[in-house]
């Protein structure tokens, strides 16, 4: 069982009954779920994810005015209930962990993870918001929010980002990705610099992780867990596995001794599998770019498609 449905069915057990019977009065100024840092916020935890800020626990937010009356009482109560669970053992937290369940002032809450406690309107105050905090902010799930403070403040940011700034951040990594896979790599690999070839291959896949993220309107989550979260994804979530071969193709040094300074700059090193996995990925990006109508372009180069989708009314 997923750690989000523990913690749901650890609410449904002890939380609820808590909260309504020691603190009626507050009931309907209160939100309940689990929301915030972690792989079970995700979806994404397995038995390794056990060892640490892991196991029976929910998180109650409480608007600042109310948690500055309550929210002692409530952390306190919190505290008083059952510590192991459905054979869960109870929560160890780390110093890092601390102060991510229990009772949180809702405000507080955003403001720790976004560094602002309103959603963000202004395409600059977007651009200032790093991505894996909107995806941290947009976790988990809400069991329970009779307010709707905590739900109005996380449907505004599952909105998404505005026109303006999808398409911009777009063309960044449409760019950064033509830049490390379809070009840099090649140059470092005819120089016999492998660590910088190593990096190419990182950026241009950590790049092109980001261009499906941002095809399917779902914020990325932090870099770890890029790749896993791929295979939720419906747009070019095939590009998933693609990814996973250029990680798995036999020392690619050979296909490129001898290569001169003017070699392989207008055509492909076809004997190095990685160029092949590249090309392949990118060419399922290109197709993808032109049956959104983001880009009427055919070139295979990344870059060749960052002024249209740029444009709103491209073509």
């Amino acid at each position: 069982m997923k750690g989000l449905e523990v913690s749901e069915k650890y609410y449904e057990a002890y939380g609820k009954p808590m909260l309504y019977e020691q603190f009626s009065e507050i009931a309907d100024m209160m939100a309940a779920g689990l929301v915030g840092y972690g792989s079970e916020c995700l979806g994404f935890d397995d038995e390794i994810s056990r060892d640490h800020d892991y196991g029976p626990s929910f998180c109650i937010w409480l608007p600042r005015e109310v948690y500055a009356r309550y929210g002692e009482k409530v952390q306190a109560a919190y505290e008083a209930l059952p510590k192991e669970f459905m054979g869960f053992a109870a929560r160890v937290e780390e110093k890092q962990g601390k102060g991510r369940v229990g009772a949180l002032c809702l405000e507080d809450f955003y403001q720790g993870i976004l560094g602002r406690d309103s959603a963000p309107k202004r395409a600059q105050e977007w651009f200032a918001i790093p991505e894996a905090a909107l995806c941290t902010a947009v976790s988990g799930k809400v069991f329970e929010d009779r307010f709707g403070g905590f739900t109005k403040m996380r449907e505004a940011l599952l909105a998404y980002y505005p026109e303006e700034v999808w398409r911009k951040k777009l063309a960044e990594s449409l760019a950064r990705a033509a830049q490390a896979g379809q070009y840099n790599y090649a140059r470092a690999m005819k120089r016999g610099e492998r660590i910088a070839a190593e990096i190419c291959l990182t950026e241009f896949a950590k790049e092109v992780m980001q261009i499906v993220y941002l095809l399917n309107k779902k914020y990325a989550p932090i870099y770890k867990w890029m790749h896993r979260g791929l295979r939720e994804l419906s747009v070019c979530g095939e590009i998933g596995d693609m990814l996973s071969l250029l990680y798995q193709v036999p020392d690619p040094t050979e296909a490129w001794e001898g290569a001169g300074p003017g070699d392989f700059l207008y055509q492909l090193n076809t004997g190095d599998g990685r160029v092949v996995v590249i090309e392949a990925v990118c060419n399922v990006l290109v197709q993808t770019l032109n049956e959104m109508g983001l880009s009427s372009v055919q070139d295979n180069f990344l870059q060749s498609h960052v002024k249209e989708v740029l444009e709103v009314n491209s073509f």
